[in-house]
């Protein structure tokens, strides 16, 4: 969950990229790192195996100082989604404050995506997190591709879920990446306020802390 250092004025917040195998964490994480232009950001950490998938996790850190003088940090990281490295997804979702969870929109891949959503779910409730109060956005990725499976059908299957509506993107292309981010930024506000206070204490209201952590760059795609 959320770390806080009185002795720094420092709030540290981490989000989760979590989905199937080649759904488009990683590449998510990499359009943001080329998209936005918050007052800072750090490098873009990504390890990879031979074959080019995520074999530990990616890590972009984000961040914005109030004017109080709150130094605020956001750590993004993404899973990987193989089955072999479930261990490694339940330790990077640990303590998590925030998940958005990117689904493939091949239909071949529906199977897939259930399943990767079922092992969110039980990794959350093994490592202590409610998925209920959880800030969480569901990103429909790969929407460049032909054929996929249809944005109504997909809008009907989640709409008496709390996670609607789901948002549909082409991280390859830049499309909806920020869009999703800047919805789980929406979601997170509403659990952070209420923890620390951030409008009154820290003179940061929701608009600004999702607009100073989402900020697109000049010459940006979206």
């Amino acid at each position: 969950m959320s770390e806080f250092s009185p002795d720094e004025n420092k709030l540290t917040l981490k989000l989760v990229f979590y989905g199937p195998a080649l759904s488009g964490k990683t590449t998510n994480l990499m359009q943001l790192h080329t998209l936005l232009n918050p007052e800072r950001k750090g490098e873009l950490m990504v390890l990879e195996t031979r074959d080019d998938r995520t074999l530990f996790f990616d890590m972009l850190p984000i961040g914005l100082r109030c004017s109080s003088g709150l130094n605020l940090r956001l750590k993004l990281f993404t899973v990987p989604g193989q089955v072999q490295h479930d261990s490694t997804r339940k330790a990077v979702l640990s303590r998590a404050d925030g998940v958005v969870f990117v689904a493939d929109s091949q239909p071949s891949q529906v199977d897939n995506n259930a399943v990767a959503f079922g092992n969110l779910e039980e990794n959350l409730e093994k490592v202590g997190i409610d998925i209920e109060s959880l800030p969480l956005v569901i990103q429909f990725n790969k929407r460049d591709l032909p054929g996929v499976v249809d944005e109504t059908e997909l809008h009907d299957i989640w709409a008496e879920t709390p996670w609607a509506p789901p948002i549909m993107a082409s991280a390859l292309n830049g499309k909806g990446v920020v869009e999703t981010f800047s919805c789980l930024l929406d979601r997170l506000y509403s659990v952070i306020d209420q923890q620390f206070d951030l409008e009154r204490q820290h003179g940061i209201g929701r608009a600004e802390f999702i607009n100073g952590l989402s900020r697109v760059g000049v010459g940006s795609l979206c």
